[in-house]
């Protein structure tokens, strides 16, 4: 299968906004959950946001909770992470994730299918 390709990372000033965009396979988003995750060096990878593909019911990790919205385009077989109110504590490389496994949505070891990441930088 052919793995999430992820785009919209860059650098914003504390305050601002970015909208990350998923694109899968129909295989891998069609009626599937499907997740943002981030990474900052020296972290453990943490979930983000999840969402399920064909109802659009959406999961947030506590520290992006009434910042950020994951929401997807059917017709595009596209996911979105739009970020609010960033802050430098949210730079990190964002990874979309695909191919649930049953488990906890916002657990690395859910998703078998990565993208290579886009990069969020937020300075002060």
């Amino acid at each position: 299968q052919v793995q999430p390709v992820e785009s919209g990372g860059g650098s914003v000033q504390a305050g601002g906004s970015l909208r990350l965009s998923c694109t899968a396979s129909l295989y891998d988003y069609k009626n599937k959950y499907m997740a943002w995750f981030r990474q900052a060096p020296g972290k453990e990878r943490e979930g983000v946001a999840a969402i399920y593909t064909g109802a659009g019911d959406t999961f947030y990790g506590d520290s992006v909770k009434g910042r950020f919205t994951i929401a997807r385009d059917n017709a595009k077989n596209t996911v979105y992470l739009q970020m609010n109110r960033l802050n430098p504590d949210d730079s990190a490389m964002y990874y979309c994730a695909a191919d649930h496994n049953g488990g906890h949505l916002l657990r690395r070891d859910s998703y078998s299918r990565w993208g290579l990441g886009t990069q969020v930088t937020v300075s002060s």
